[in-house]
């Protein structure tokens, strides 16, 4: 017997930004916190959306890979203003800061308590502040997701996961993703499509998992060329945009060694690697790796992407002017050494399709240099 849950409330289409007032009242929020980045703030974005909000207050405080200091910054700016639910405004990072948040509405700090490996799961209830999230990239998901990825006060980069941490309403509008310049529109569409794949593979009985995240890769792949190439491309936009939600959905089932190695390497702080542009450096070695283990699958995605999947992936990579190896960002052989070990203890390890050691972590990581 397996169960299987899907999800949240999602409002889908462009234009729907403008229906966030309504969505809030309709929660009950009157005063929300919005947590988004120093980015999306020059951008005038910010400024656009609280017009409609007066009572708004603002973080703009999200690092790139989002920790559990700007998370407590967020709470006390949250709790000091007297705030009654929280806006996760941004890319993955913003809005798994805004759960962070979230969560801490309601639990106790620190944030490590409630990891997934740490035995977390249980810890967390639903006494906690309504969330809305509004994605402002294609790539994460994390508007659909149970889960917050969050670099805590240990330094380790761990996945908080609960299906009472999804945000009660995914707003997603491809018109804020218009203006994405090439390299985020590719890395974080890359991002989107690894978690389709991962996903995929996963072992777990789910079908409609595997059904979605089929859907999610074909959108994926004929969309991420043309999104990159023409920031205005409401077509591509939009079905980037799907991809990057029905990728999150199915990872419901698991993700894999692809997603287990980038969340400590993504952990690594002087360097501060953007996680969608990992994924698609190490998805064509994983894909190798897995291929024993995923019998028909394999020929199913050799059907569907045009080839031997970890080919077309790396063709795909070389023309979106993806780095073509960890070398090029900076990981040394002893981050290598490190980040291997760390993947045997991250969450989505479990999930892979073929149980892998500390030496076949490392070779992946090595195969992508």
């Amino acid at each position: 017997m397996s169960t299987i849950n899907y999800l949240t409330r999602i409002e889908f289409g462009e234009g729907e930004i403008t229906r966030l007032p309504e969505l809030l009242a309709a929660l009950g929020v009157t005063r929300p916190l919005i947590a988004t980045d120093a980015g999306l703030v020059r951008s005038g974005l910010v400024s656009r959306i609280t017009e409609s909000l007066p009572d708004a207050v603002v973080f703009d405080g999200t690092p790139g890979n989002p920790t559990e200091e700007a998370v407590l910054a967020a709470l006390a700016l949250y709790q000091s203003n007297e705030c009654d639910g929280i806006v996760g405004l941004g890319g993955g990072s913003s809005i798994d800061l805004a759960k962070g948040v979230r969560l801490l509405s309601g639990h106790p700090a620190p944030l490590g308590q409630y990891a997934a490996v740490n035995g977390g799961v249980a810890r967390i209830h639903n006494r906690i502040s309504p969330m809305i999230a509004v994605p402002t990239t294609a790539g994460t998901g994390s508007e659909v997701g149970r889960g917050a990825l969050i670099t805590t006060a240990e330094g380790r980069k761990l996945g908080i996961l609960s299906p009472f941490i999804l945000p009660t309403i995914a707003l997603i509008d491809p018109e804020l993703t218009y203006g994405l310049p090439p390299f985020l529109t590719a890395a974080t569409g890359m991002d989107a499509i690894s978690h389709c794949l991962e996903t995929y593979m996963a072992p777990a009985f789910n079908p409609p998992a595997e059904a979605i995240a089929l859907h999610g890769l074909a959108c994926g792949l004929g969309a991420i060329e043309p999104a990159t190439k023409d920031g205005a491309d409401k077509t591509a936009r939009r079905d980037m945009m799907i991809c990057a939600f029905e990728g999150a959905m199915a990872f419901q089932k698991g993700l894999g060694a692809v997603h287990a190695i980038t969340h400590p390497m993504g952990a690594i702080r002087s360097l501060n690697l953007h996680h969608g542009t990992l994924n698609a450096i190490l998805m064509p070695a994983v894909l190798r790796f897995n291929r024993p283990a995923i019998g028909a699958k394999w020929d199913k995605l050799t059907e569907l992407m045009g080839g031997a999947p970890d080919t077309v992936i790396t063709a795909l990579n070389e023309r979106l002017g993806l780095p073509a190896g960890l070398g090029a960002l900076g990981v040394t052989e002893a981050m290598m050494e490190e980040v291997s070990h760390a993947a045997l203890l991250d969450h989505c390890h479990a999930t892979n399709p073929r149980r892998a050691s500390q030496q076949d972590y490392l070779d992946i990581i090595q195969q992508s240099r």
